[in-house]
């Protein structure tokens, strides 16, 4: 675990007194360094710094180890709100394999469980804009397929040759898997398959 160097512990404190609080939270006023070390020590504590530009600096008892975990929980928490609220995109051809499809449904999924927003775009080209359909089917293919851990923000909207829908994580659906749908208007008519459901597929043109 990442120790901050920074972070005076024990003798490594240099203030030849400490004002102290003890493994309670109770200020027990300047203490000798030397009684607050040894104080830590025989309650199988730690003496940590706490505040070093205070005079004397403030010191306080407790297990150092477990302050440590709960300072690096914090930090992780932090971080993971600060990428929060990012947009992410993701985009497709209307013709993907299958086995792109599925990578591209993993790379969202994670996105949507780090809670970022996800904007997941088809590109047309040339003849591509004949089979616009097959774009719809892919988005709302994807769609169904991680319902469990997103929730599309209104319908397919259409830009130029770029048709595109916003996904937004589900609160609470993390660590969830998607349930794998084939894509189309026919899939959707279709009772749930038994044991092992088919995985996404790529429309095909007729």
């Amino acid at each position: 675990m990442y120790h901050d160097k920074r972070i005076k512990v024990n003798r490594n404190v240099t203030a030849p007194q400490v004002r102290l609080i003890d493994m309670h939270g109770t200020m027990l006023g300047i203490k000798p360094l030397i009684e607050a070390v040894t104080m830590a020590k025989g309650s199988g504590l730690d003496l940590v710094e706490i505040s070093p530009d205070a005079n004397p600096p403030v010191c306080k008892v407790m297990d150092f180890s477990k302050y440590l975990y709960e300072k690096d929980k914090q930090d992780r928490e932090n971080r993971k709100k600060q990428r929060s609220g990012v947009i992410k995109e993701i985009r497709l051809n209307p013709r993907i394999a299958t086995h792109d499809l599925q990578t591209k449904v993993k790379h969202i999924e994670e996105f949507l469980k780090e809670h970022n927003k996800v904007r997941v775009t088809v590109v047309f080209r040339g003849r591509e804009n004949q089979h616009r359909n097959l774009g719809e089917e892919i988005l709302m293919a994807i769609k169904a397929n991680l319902s469990s851990v997103g929730t599309v923000e209104g319908k397919p909207s259409m830009m130029g040759n770029r048709m595109s829908i916003m996904l937004a994580p589900t609160h609470g659906g993390k660590g969830q898997p998607p349930a794998p749908v084939k894509p189309g208007p026919a899939a959707a008519k279709q009772p749930a398959p038994a044991p092992a459901p088919k995985p996404v597929q790529p429309p095909q043109a007729q």
